[in-house]
């Protein structure tokens, strides 16, 4: 078997790797210098190989991507061929993401935001009141792997943390309940905190709207580390224009980058990084990644069922 690596790993990782498939030949490069020879080659690809280069992966078997999300390969139908297997990276960002944001809810509530602000411009101010995670309530959209992570993070400083997901089940741990997303505006009113790590689909696209934000308690904060096009983004900026939302952090907007002179950069109260949550930045990820992978690799060889298969 010829496996084909696109990803940064270490030695340690590589050698992780390949432990997974002993008997295998790889070839380690990177998504911008890999050639068509190298993808026609490769019977198993580690890494999310643009789905443009795919005609050129005539022996693929499995496409190992690095990413939890999966709608560029499923989506139009037939982007990847019905004969390769599909295997994201779901369980791989859990820490990365959810720490990230998780920061982001805590300096929107304490004003640091604001005063860092103050910092720059030399400013000696006192901003008053901040609020805390003890006793909050905090719904979040979508509880598998990083809401759950979330989920700790919020219950270790003493919040109440109801899940949303499509079936109601044992909450995971840091959940105090979970219920089904049928439920989404029941619950929206009683929310301190709304966060939503959901992945882009067709029920999801623009859910974040004119009625969500007025369904949602005065002073709510609002959290987005799944898809940005889960937001409709003029409703956002007027809700925290209004006063509705008393801050929103997001690590995900429509389109990426977001252009110079898009209105969210300056909607008040709103602390926006650069779709960084994930990606690479922690080790952690890479490390998640590979373990995947390697597992993938050995049940591939085995004709065993593979882990985080995506139905195409």
């Amino acid at each position: 078997m010829n496996v084909l690596v696109l990803l940064p790993f270490n030695d340690a990782q590589r050698t992780t790797l390949e432990a997974g498939a002993p008997d295998a030949t790889f070839t380690y490069t990177t998504k911008a210098d890999v050639t068509d020879e190298q993808i026609a080659a490769a019977d198993a690809i580690i890494g999310s190989l643009a789905p443009n280069r795919l005609p050129a992966a005539r022996n693929l078997k499995l496409l190992q991507l690095n990413s939890a999300g999966y709608d560029n390969y499923v989506n139009p139908v037939g982007t990847v061929p019905s004969e390769v297997k599909l295997t994201c990276a779901v369980g791989a960002y859990g820490q990365a993401v959810s720490e990230h944001m998780f920061a982001m809810l805590l300096a929107l509530m304490k004003r640091l935001d604001g005063y860092r602000d103050d910092q720059r411009a030399h400013v000696w101010t006192d901003r008053g009141a901040v609020t805390t995670l003890a006793g909050a309530h905090v719904l979040i959209l979508g509880a598998g792997d990083i809401g759950t992570h979330f989920a700790q993070l919020c219950s270790a400083l003493g919040a109440h943390v109801t899940g949303l997901r499509r079936h109601v089940g044992e909450p995971p741990r840091g959940f105090e309940a979970v219920r089904t997303m049928d439920e989404l505006f029941d619950l929206l009113p009683a929310a301190d905190v709304v966060v939503s790590f959901l992945p882009s689909s067709a029920s999801t696209r623009g859910m974040a709207d004119a009625r969500f934000f007025a369904a949602c308690k005065q002073g709510a904060y609002f959290v987005n580390g799944g898809r940005g096009d889960l937001v409709v983004q003029d409703d956002l900026i007027a809700a925290l224009e209004e006063g509705k939302l008393a801050g929103a952090a997001i690590d995900v907007t429509v389109p990426e980058p977001l252009p110079a002179d898009s209105p969210l950069w300056d909607a008040p109260n709103l602390f926006i990084t650069p779709h960084v949550a994930g990606q690479f930045h922690l080790y952690t990820v890479l490390d998640n990644i590979v373990a995947i992978a390697a597992e993938n690799l050995q049940h591939l060889a085995a004709g065993e069922p593979l882990r985080n298969e995506v139905e195409h």
